[in-house]
């Protein structure tokens, strides 16, 4: 049983957290696909209050994500993505989002 702790590597230690530079502007720009910030100093804290069984579920998926597909990554990244995905969604799709035909089911 190996009792060292799996700590990240150089590339992970040392990535770049600054956006990429854009590449040259095309005559008609695609979609920007919002992401979530990732691993950058936060500024901004909300609440939310969820129940035990979101919380669990939230556990769950991260540590899907952990065990199936080799991502560690903890809660608020896994909440910051989902949110980026439903605001592009909106976005995109408007009164036909997933956001809004959820919240119509209420």
């Amino acid at each position: 049983m190996n009792r060292r702790p799996s700590l990240p590597g150089a590339a992970e230690l040392f990535r770049l957290t600054a956006a990429a530079p854009a590449a040259p502007e095309e005559a008609v720009d695609p979609p920007v696909q919002r992401r979530g910030s990732g691993r950058t100093k936060h500024t901004t804290k909300i609440t939310v209050y969820v129940s035990d069984e979101e919380l669990m579920a939230l556990e769950q998926a991260r540590l899907s994500l952990r065990g199936s597909y080799s991502l560690g990554v903890d809660r608020g990244r896994v909440v910051r993505e989902a949110i980026a995905i439903v605001l592009d969604d909106l976005e995109t799709h408007g009164d036909a989002s997933l956001l809004v035909r959820r919240l119509r089911e209420q």
